[in-house]
């Protein structure tokens, strides 16, 4: 037997029954567990059916090779003593059957079973239930190999489960520690988990069960108070507990930790960054000096060392001289521009295998900019904190390139009017039959699912900010008055629904309006939203009360990318990605914001930006995109064509063309002027157009050269379309005052006869043209 089996845990007062601490004096055993001759001796006369008989029942003639096997049977008998079962003949003949197979199992092996290591144990009790009944030269009972673990257990210290395969750990809990308490262990934490939101653990089928009672056989004691952080520690180390218990035993230490039993569990490896490979381990040392100092998010910092380590790879393999950030000057940064500037998917990485088919490609003129503003900041920084003298400006040496800036510009990655409209009618319809789950149900309560999902299609905020959501962020308010939350004659009534937003990205808390359906939403799940303790803000450092909470932590920041989109998708019928890529969380924000700035009654770009929650309206300008419809209606209503170009009526004389007047070069086009006509053939480029000089090619009208030419039957009255100059659509945009102005510019300008006004003696007319402005007629 080895030393575990004599543990005694905890100190305080415990029932008489202790099978969790049995007591055993080792000294008076041989630790090795080697057999005596006669111990050997006796097992081999006796066999393996007398070995399942007790002593009493073989209290004959067999008496003297039972007292050989004293030193064997009596730790036996006393771990049979203390386990907990029915008294029945069926558990004290699974008992005895028990030790004969420990007895003859010494005989088989010539070792004591104090001496047995855990694969020992785990040999004798097989690996499934089948096996071990198939192992067995006698008849037995499937009740036996319970009976065989739990004394491996008390005399070997045997705790390896997951070399047993699947089998009933509580009920083996219950064997050693009496069903009285295991239950009653497990209805106090248990009751906290329930009213925290993780359903079905206080009923019988639920798998939390065994990993309790696992974990209670793990730490030698059924007491909630003897698990502590030290014994949560070693659960988490031991082998028994498999991955996937990992989250259960969360949830356990949380429940115990509410119970001021340990301290609240820590996740490990979340926050961890990966050891930098490849790069001098001085600029490492420089490069893990820097992330330990900088007060930037946990994120920018993993970002900028990453980048960083790059870095430092790159300088081991161009510039191998160069160990330190101290060595750095302008051609250096040259040179570490050029390289970044030809850099491709997949250069001066540590690992490759998530590079998928993109090896090999350029990387974007954006991540040429992320690259360079990383090492500004670092360079920046050790040169501020002083850490080696300053030989270059960061910010001029390590600037990005004209011709990569210039690459870069808004382009929001806008999800399709006709993809976001079938995405909002299955957020609208969502239905537990569209989540994945199994056949308990959906992992998270319907109610906060649908919130979660009406808070991404119609509040545009990021996901963080949506897993920050504070308790009672929804108010409402009508007529610039708040009403509670309940009042439905009003909330039927242009009510208005206000969502508080967190501490942010890029600013402090912010209120924005939303629409109603939203906060209904929210105040649904408020409602429901089983109690939870405080969680810290990693943003604020402070304890508040998250409204997405559950099992007393927050949804996931991604739980939307991975499992909200997806199935939203799919009942809409459209894919997860298209031509601008996967769609994701954040591309609901430029969406929303898009069609906010192309409504009907659109936002305007300051408004669009307090409701973002921006500091700048510059990166306002990176979500919302005019769209080509409100673009087109805009430039229609410019009226471009029609501001420079207008249309005079100009009568045709089909007579003279067909006679070949026109080509001899007689008038044929006669322009009217509305105080006369203009036979001028290339009237669109007369200069005195609008203010008619009265050169020969003017006829006024009255006169009998204009009656006769009025009273042509074969005239065809037509449009010409004129443009205009600055000065002529001054002119017939502002009036008399511009036509005094141009006739006055117009007066030593040659006319079309040759004269010009002056040597006409024409006095100036302001009399304007009959020009009107071109219009589209429909085309319908």
């Amino acid at each position: 037997m080895n030393a575990r089996a004599a543990r005694v845990v905890g100190d305080g007062p415990l029932p008489e029954r202790r099978a969790w601490s049995f007591p055993l004096d080792l000294d008076a055993y041989d630790r090795q567990g080697q057999l005596t001759a006669a111990e050997l001796r006796a097992l081999l006369e006796l066999g393996p059916a007398y070995l399942r008989r007790s002593r009493a029942r073989g209290a004959d003639q067999r008496t003297p090779r039972w007292d050989a096997l004293t030193r064997l049977v009596a730790p036996l008998d006393e771990a049979r003593a203390v386990l907990h079962h029915a008294p029945t003949a069926r558990y004290r003949r699974a008992g005895a059957h028990a030790a004969g197979l420990v007895l003859q199992h010494c005989a088989e092996t010539g070792r004591a079973y104090w001496g047995w290591t855990a694969p020992d144990w785990a040999t004798l009790c097989c690996p499934s239930a089948e096996e071990f009944l198939a192992a067995r030269t006698l008849p037995t009972e499937i009740t036996v190999r319970p009976f065989l673990v739990a004394l491996g257990y008390l005399l070997g210290g045997f705790t390896d489960a997951q070399q047993l395969g699947t089998f009933n750990r509580l009920h083996l809990a219950q064997l050693v520690f009496g069903a009285d308490l295991v239950e009653d262990s497990m209805r106090r934490a248990g009751e906290i988990l329930d009213g925290w939101g993780y359903r079905g653990v206080l009923t019988a089928q639920h798998r939390w069960r065994g990993m309790f009672a696992q974990a209670l056989l793990i730490n030698r004691s059924p007491r909630l108070e003897d698990l502590t952080t030290e014994a949560f520690r070693q659960l988490r180390a031991h082998p028994a507990n498999a991955e996937h218990h990992g989250a259960m035993l969360f949830a356990l230490q949380r429940a115990v930790a509410a119970l001021r039993h340990c301290d609240p569990p820590v996740r490990t490896g979340a926050n961890a960054v990966p050891v930098i490979e490849g790069a001098d381990p001085s600029w490492i040392g420089w490069v893990q000096r820097w992330y330990d100092t900088s007060t930037l998010t946990p994120k920018v910092r993993a970002t900028i060392r990453t980048l960083m380590a790059k870095a430092g790879r790159w300088l081991a393999t161009e510039h191998p001289e160069i160990t330190e950030p101290a060595q750095w000057t302008r051609q250096t940064c040259a040179a570490w521009v050029a390289a970044v500037d030809r850099m491709r998917v997949g250069d001066y990485v540590q690992r490759r295998d998530a590079l998928g088919g993109r090896g090999g490609r350029p990387i974007s003129p954006r991540t040429k900019a992320h690259v360079l503003t990383a090492s500004r900041t670092f360079f920046r920084d050790c040169q501020e904190w002083e850490w080696f003298p300053r030989r270059f400006d960061p910010v001029r040496a390590l600037a990005v390139p004209r011709s990569v800036a210039a690459l870069i510009g808004t382009d929001p990655r806008v999800i399709a009017d006709e993809v976001w409209a079938k995405l909002l009618w299955a957020g609208l319809n969502l239905a537990p039959e569209d989540l994945p789950g199994n056949s308990a149900d959906t992992y998270y309560p319907m109610e906060l699912i649908r919130a979660v999902t009406l808070t991404w299609l119609f509040s545009g905020l990021r996901s963080d900010e949506v897993s920050r959501l504070r308790l009672g962020c929804v108010r409402w308010q009508h007529d610039g008055v708040a009403i509670p939350g309940d009042a439905r004659d009003v909330l039927a009534d242009d009510a208005v629904c206000l969502l508080d937003v967190p501490v942010h990205k890029t600013g402090t808390a912010f209120t924005k309006p939303v629409d109603p359906l939203l906060g209904q939403a929210l105040e649904a799940w408020q409602t429901s939203r089983p109690e939870q303790p405080p969680t810290l803000d990693r943003k604020t450092t402070e304890h508040v009360n998250i409204l997405f909470a559950v099992r007393a932590q927050p949804v996931a920041k991604n739980y939307i990318n991975r499992t909200i989109i997806p199935t939203l998708c799919a009942k809409a019928g459209v894919p997860t990605t298209d031509v601008r890529g996967s769609i994701t969380s954040h591309r609901a924000r430029s969406t929303i914001a898009s069609q906010l700035y192309n409504a009907k009654e659109p936002m305007t770009l300051f408004e669009l930006q307090a409701w973002l929650g921006h500091r700048t309206p510059s990166t306002t300008q990176h979500y919302a995109k005019i769209s080509p419809n409100t673009l087109s209606k805009a430039y229609t209503e410019a009226g471009y064509f029609a501001r420079n170009i207008r249309t005079i009526e100009v009568l045709v004389d089909r007579d003279a063309v067909t006679a070949g007047a026109a080509a001899a070069g007689h008038p044929w086009q006669h322009y009217d002027l509305g105080h006369g006509w203009c036979s001028y053939t290339f009237f669109e480029q007369c200069p005195h157009r609008m203010a008619c000089a009265r050169c020969d090619f003017y006829t006024p009208k009255g006169t009998t050269k204009a009656q006769l030419l009025e009273a042509k039957d074969n005239l065809q009255r037509m449009l010409a379309s004129i443009p205009l100059t600055d000065d002529e659509r001054a002119a017939v945009d502002d009036g008399h005052t511009a036509v005094d102005a141009l006739l006055a510019r117009l007066a030593d300008v040659p006319t079309p006869a040759g004269p010009t006004p002056h040597e006409l003696g024409a006095p100036p007319t302001v009399t304007l043209l009959p020009l009107v402005q071109v219009t589209h007629s429909d085309s319908r």
